[in-house]
């Protein structure tokens, strides 16, 4: 039986994790943290599932190596290719994975229109296609595929000129038509709010998952005694 002191560990493709790790501290202060994030084999929107699943078993392996306690999947594309099998390899940890803030969206915008950016992998999965359909009488969800727009993110490239004009290239078709909520399926993305703020206008909201993951982990801790105190 882990310890209740033993950290939480949290894992990423690369650094957008941060941004759900962010959103632990503030929310579980507490806790202890492991943060990995696998820059070195990042973008993993670009994988085949095969190639995110064994990436994601290897880091697994690597932190709970450091005794970790649980793990938080901070990253869409590993949370709608790889989750099943983690849970598969360790059914007794708990494991909280990522999905884009659909649920949040509708309920805040009913019958409105919400645009989901994710990565190709995270949209073109069943996962996400169950999402969809689950939420889709209840909201026109449109979802968009940003390929290569994490990588801004990994360059440290939060603002400027190429960045808006890959925004304005992604975005403004949808947009001619206005929508009401944005979420962010990818957690990359919340670091580039600013710049899709700047390009989307004052209107839409935009959302992300950190803080649905935030009361899932506490969740799971409190069930299985592993809060700490």
């Amino acid at each position: 039986m882990p310890d209740c002191r033993a950290p939480v560990a949290v894992f990423d493709s690369g650094l957008g994790g941060i941004s759900v790790l962010r959103e632990l501290v503030r929310t579980l202060p507490r806790e202890n943290y492991l943060y990995f994030g696998d820059s070195l084999h990042a973008p993993y929107g670009t994988k085949t599932p095969q190639e995110v699943i064994t990436l994601s078993l290897q880091a697994a392996d690597r932190l709970l190596a450091q005794g970790a306690k649980a793990l938080v999947v901070a990253c869409n594309t590993v949370t709608s290719a790889a989750i099943a099998t983690l849970r598969e390899h360790y059914p007794q940890l708990p494991i909280i994975g990522t999905e884009p803030a659909l649920k949040p969206a509708v309920e805040r915008h009913p019958g409105g229109r919400i645009l989901v950016m994710a990565t190709a992998m995270t949209i073109s999965e069943r996962k996400f296609s169950d999402l969809r359909e689950h939420y889709q009488q209840d909201a026109e969800i449109i979802p968009l595929a940003c390929s290569g727009l994490m990588e801004f993110v990994e360059r440290g490239e939060l603002s400027g000129p190429n960045l808006e004009a890959y925004l304005h290239e992604k975005l403004d078709l949808c947009l001619r038509q206005p929508v009401d909520a944005i979420v962010l399926g990818c957690t990359h993305y919340p670091f580039l709010a600013g710049a899709i703020r700047k390009v989307a206008g004052p209107r839409p909201e935009i959302l992300d998952g950190s803080h649905g993951i935030t009361i899932q982990l506490r969740r799971r801790l409190e069930e299985q005694g592993l809060l700490k105190p």
